[in-house]
């Protein structure tokens, strides 16, 4: 609707936090080319071995794991064929790491893919908004960079 009103370009950015951050990187690697790059915020990247995950996921998919695939960042990364520049922030102190999150796998499957992926361990921040605020402005110029780029 928005498009039929207003004029925008066609290249887009994507992030989010938490479960947000799980979503826009699920679309990202769902989507190839639709955006020119992800992040977010200690995300959920590996919803299927994870308790939060595998309850919400059996709660809306079923039991079937293979129809969880589609739904998970980590599965989606080892098997993507598009590739994008990913950037995650991840709070040290943030009380759902290691068990709910766990970047570390996001990152061992983005070095054997060779993919695009920076994360960096941000000391003394948890899972808040503060935390967001505190690393909002990093993530909004990765995306101009990317979405300026020729």
């Amino acid at each position: 609707m928005l498009a039929e009103h207003f004029s925008f370009s066609d290249r887009q950015a994507i992030m989010g936090h938490s479960m947000g951050g799980h979503g826009a990187l699920v679309l990202a690697l769902r989507e190839a080319g639709r955006f020119t790059s992800v992040s977010a915020f200690a995300p959920i990247v590996n919803p299927s071995s994870v308790p939060w995950g595998e309850k919400a996921f059996t709660a809306y998919l079923g039991a079937d794991r293979d129809a969880w695939r589609q739904y998970d960042a980590s599965l989606l990364m080892a098997e993507a064929t598009h590739r994008l520049p990913v950037l995650i922030d991840q709070g040290l102190s943030d009380n759902f790491y290691p068990l709910q999150l766990q970047p570390e796998v996001l990152e061992n499957i983005a070095r054997e893919h060779q993919y695009d992926l920076t994360l960096r361990w941000q000391e003394g921040y948890d899972h808040s908004y503060y935390f967001i605020t505190s690393v909002i402005e990093d993530h909004l110029r990765f995306h101009a960079r990317h979405l300026l780029a020729a």
